[in-house]
């Protein structure tokens, strides 16, 4: 597989790392009512990063990884929708951990 092919699973697994890493910090400041929504981002955050960098290099392990990250992207994305009609960070944050699952789907099947 060729980097060019994995463009859209990469991108969309930045701009859920970088969802992700807004989200931890809101709920952090907000309190501990949103604890594990601020945990989850976090875990899903690196993973998002992992799953970047082993595409952009064509790892052998990246379908798996890929798989993974969309299990972590799917929770993450459950639990900030809990909260998204308080918190817009939480919305969006969902929003796009759903886009990256999709994406990470989308590499494993081809």
């Amino acid at each position: 597989m060729h980097h060019h092919t994995n463009t859209a699973c990469i991108e969309a697994c930045l701009a859920c790392l970088s969802s992700c890493e807004h989200c931890a910090t809101e709920d952090i400041r907000i309190g501990a009512e949103l604890a594990l929504c601020a945990q989850l981002c976090r875990d899903c955050a690196d993973f998002c990063a992992l799953c970047a960098r082993l595409q952009a290099r064509d790892s052998q392990f990246m379908n798996e990884f890929c798989a993974l990250c969309a299990k972590v992207c799917d929770a993450c994305g459950a639990e900030c929708e809990k909260h998204a009609m308080h918190h817009d960070h939480c919305r969006e944050c969902a929003e796009a951990c759903r886009h990256c699952a999709v994406e990470c789907r989308k590499m494993v099947a081809a």
